[in-house]
């Protein structure tokens, strides 16, 4: 009876340990000792990261994203030529190769997926360009249908990250500091705000989120090292708040990465690559501005890309010369972080759960 009872006490711990799995795909850069794609599986009760796998040999997987329905993925290869891939999630989470084409600009850095699954966006850094894809029902990427060149005679471009918003378009400009916006007409996109916020110093957006209803827009620039926060108005957009990510005492150099809001929309996350920080800002939630309450050392080297789980609970960040994956936790009334772990993983600089 004992040992019955052993092994079934054995069996439900395994199971429910089983189900708090959930897959972690990490892109990287292969110009070391990284093969492409690589998997976790993640605890959501622990936060603990195990089985490392290689799910896709390929090169320079930078930035990765999910289908809304979650069977396909679709990466960058971040060289020279520039291409975007597409592929299909097998049910072990390994990836099934689709098809590839051209990202039609050079080092592109960043791929977004509407939520409709018709259409994918990929920003091109040093090509100074952006492409819109549409996505056929079996997941492949066509041609692009629509390519944006934002290089001028007299200054460079480097787009950096665009998100869509319902038939919305924005694409975040880093040479031209800029955050572009664009609206869905006859299928096409077109120029509707030439930026979100205007300044005349050379901040360098790089990424941005907002807030579910998009009334609130939170850009991380990269030169300025700061948040700008940006309110859309009946009559366009209005800028609301500009901070600091940086400890009033940090005297480095430093360049801003990623950017996300928690998942009650209370707080908001910046990486600092330099300082080797994330920033961590308590939103007003009526009038969207924001105030700095923490500055968490990353335990590592230049934080790229980081996430927030899905059950919000832990924060994940990407250090990419450092060669780990630092995991927080979350402490829910407050916002704030607390150091867990750390696992090793080749180069990595973008993660999605």
């Amino acid at each position: 009876m004992k040992t019955t009872l052993l092994f079934l006490s054995l069996t439900l711990t395994f199971l429910t340990n089983h189900a708090q799995n959930i897959p972690l795909y990490v892109g990287t850069y292969t110009d070391g000792t990284s093969e492409g794609i690589y998997k976790f599986q993640f605890n959501t009760k622990t936060g603990a990261l195990s089985e490392l796998q290689l799910a896709m040999a390929t090169e320079n997987p930078s930035f990765i994203a999910y289908s809304p329905n979650r069977k396909y993925m679709y990466a960058v290869s971040e060289s020279l030529g520039g291409s975007v891939s597409a592929y299909k999630i097998q049910e072990n989470g390994l990836l099934k190769f689709l098809n590839k084409v051209s990202s039609n600009g050079t080092g592109p850095c960043h791929i977004a997926i509407n939520k409709q699954d018709t259409k994918a966006v990929v920003s091109n850094y040093r090509g100074g360009s952006a492409a819109i894809y549409s996505i056929a029902r079996d997941g492949t990427l066509q041609e692009a249908s629509q390519v944006f060149n934002y290089d001028t005679p007299e200054r460079k471009a480097h787009a950096h990250s665009a998100q869509f918003f319902k038939d919305d378009l924005f694409i975040a400009d880093l040479g031209m500091n800029v955050v572009y916006h664009y609206t869905l007409k006859n299928n096409q996109y077109a120029l509707a705000t030439p930026s979100i916020f205007s300044t005349t110093q050379n901040p360098g957006p790089r990424h941005f989120t907002f807030t579910k209803n998009g009334q609130f827009f939170y850009v991380i620039n990269e030169y300025g090292n700061s948040v700008v926060s940006v309110k859309r108005t009946d009559a366009g957009f209005e800028q609301i708040d500009d901070d600091s990510t940086l400890d009033e005492n940090y005297k480095g150099e430093n360049a801003c990465a990623d950017i996300h809001l928690s998942k009650n929309e209370l707080y908001l996350y910046g990486s600092n690559r330099g300082e080797n920080t994330i920033a961590v800002f308590k939103r007003n939630k009526y009038n969207g501005t924001i105030e700095k309450i923490q500055t968490m050392p990353v335990h590592g080297d230049w934080p790229r890309n980081f996430t927030l789980d899905p059950t919000g609970k832990f924060l994940l960040v990407a250090n990419q010369k450092s060669q780990n994956i630092s995991v927080f936790s979350i402490d829910m009334p407050t916002g704030k972080l607390s150091f867990l772990h750390e696992v090793k993983v080749p180069t990595p600089v973008c993660l999605l759960f």
